[in-house]
């Protein structure tokens, strides 16, 4: 390496680095960036206390961002996020309870339903065009429903 790099202030190039990565994180979220970046600020932080060569800063960084990808990955696993709403993104599950028009006779157990402006598929006890019955769950795209 060049010798005028080892006699520059490194330590403000690699906390800017590890500023700039988080707000990378905050503007295109993927619980990557975040990790990088508290390797940077690290190396930022121990270049700032202790005369380390350019190589080395670099070494530890790749080394930090190894760990920290890990280490999050592991915190992660170990504590899951909890949503307050666990029927978030199932549209099925939410369903549940709702009474609903037969739009196509249900016979043999098959038939289709209409919810809001949509037409679902639906399985349950036959039941009449225009009937109204009650989602009781849902098997994937289909609703489960008995006679209300």
């Amino acid at each position: 390496m060049a010798d005028w790099l080892d006699t520059i202030s490194t330590h403000w190039f690699w906390l800017s680095l590890g500023l700039v990565l988080g707000a990378a994180e905050m503007v295109a979220p993927g619980f990557f960036l975040m990790w990088l970046g508290l390797a940077a600020l690290i190396v930022g932080g121990l270049d700032y206390f202790l005369p380390i060569t350019v190589a080395y800063q670099v070494a530890m960084f790749a080394t930090l961002s190894v760990i920290t990808v890990f280490a999050g990955k592991k915190f992660l696993h170990d504590n899951p996020i909890e949503s307050d709403d666990t029927k978030l993104n199932n549209r099925g599950a939410r369903l549940t309870g709702e009474i609903v028009t037969v739009v196509e006779a249900i016979t043999s157990g098959n038939g289709r339903v209409k919810v809001g402006d949509s037409i679902w598929s639906a399985r349950g006890a036959d039941a009449a065009l225009g009937a109204r019955v009650k989602v009781i769950g849902a098997d994937g795209a289909v609703l489960l429903v008995e006679g209300a």
